[in-house]
């Protein structure tokens, strides 16, 4: 699996050109794509990126690609990133490993969105892959409220829980949020149910990353498949 991980995240690579400024994502299928990018710009590749998570930026400054951040810099040219789950509009599911917020917003900064994933994150409907929401502690009660109503209007239920760290206490993200994992099963309409949670107050940002993706390149046993995603009509 973690081969599959790197063929992809090698793909991903040959996208990128001298110049280019990067958004590096977060994970273990990101964290192979920041150190084939660190042996090409070893061998001379001029590019600078944006990381989504501190331990992305350690891993970059460990491979030696230069660094800067979205308040020097006004647009990035792709971001490179992985997926928890992958439908075949390329919807996502993000957030497994707890970077969604920053992760979202470097996507939404980017010309481009590529998704590097093994060909089991390729999903006919999102939802079997727990939703992360990003959270305020402040008056969680209320926002676990919210978020259930949220759920019963778009016609999905399911187990919420507080993420806990490997240490057992509640697990913080890099923005001093907490993430409450919400178990679905399936998600049948996702920009909906995407919109309801941005609407909710304490919600700081939801694992469904939709219209951001503009390709994703899969990994599997056959080779590599890459899909785009397709334009609405008059776009």
């Amino acid at each position: 699996m973690d081969q599959l991980k790197r063929q992809a995240a090698a793909r991903a690579l040959e996208e990128v050109r001298d110049g280019m400024q990067l958004g590096l994502g977060t994970g273990s299928t990101a964290k192979h794509f920041v150190e084939l990018l660190g042996e090409r710009v070893r061998a001379g590749l001029k590019v600078i990126g944006v990381p989504t998570s501190e331990a992305t930026r350690a891993d970059a400054e460990r491979c030696g690609v230069p660094l800067t951040t979205l308040d020097e810099i006004d647009h990035l040219d792709i971001t490179v990133d992985g997926a928890d789950e992958i439908d075949p509009a390329l919807n996502l599911i993000k957030g497994g490993g707890g970077a969604l917020l920053r992760e979202k917003i470097v996507a939404a900064a980017s010309d481009r969105m590529i998704v590097i994933a093994d060909d089991t994150k390729w999903v006919p409907t999102l939802g079997r892959f727990p939703l992360p929401v990003e959270v305020v502690p402040f008056g969680l009660g209320a926002t676990r409220r919210a978020i259930e109503k949220a759920f019963a209007e778009c016609g999905v239920s399911g187990q919420m829980a507080v993420r806990k760290a490997r240490d057992g206490h509640v697990f913080v993200t890099d923005g001093g949020h907490w993430i409450v994992d919400a178990q679905l099963g399936r998600i049948e309409d996702p920009p909906s149910l995407a919109k309801a949670l941005s609407a909710i107050p304490g919600v700081v940002e939801h694992g469904l990353f939709i219209g951001l993706a503009s390709s994703a390149v899969l990994a599997g046993g056959e080779g590599i498949r890459v899909i785009e995603r397709r334009k609405p009509k008059g776009d």
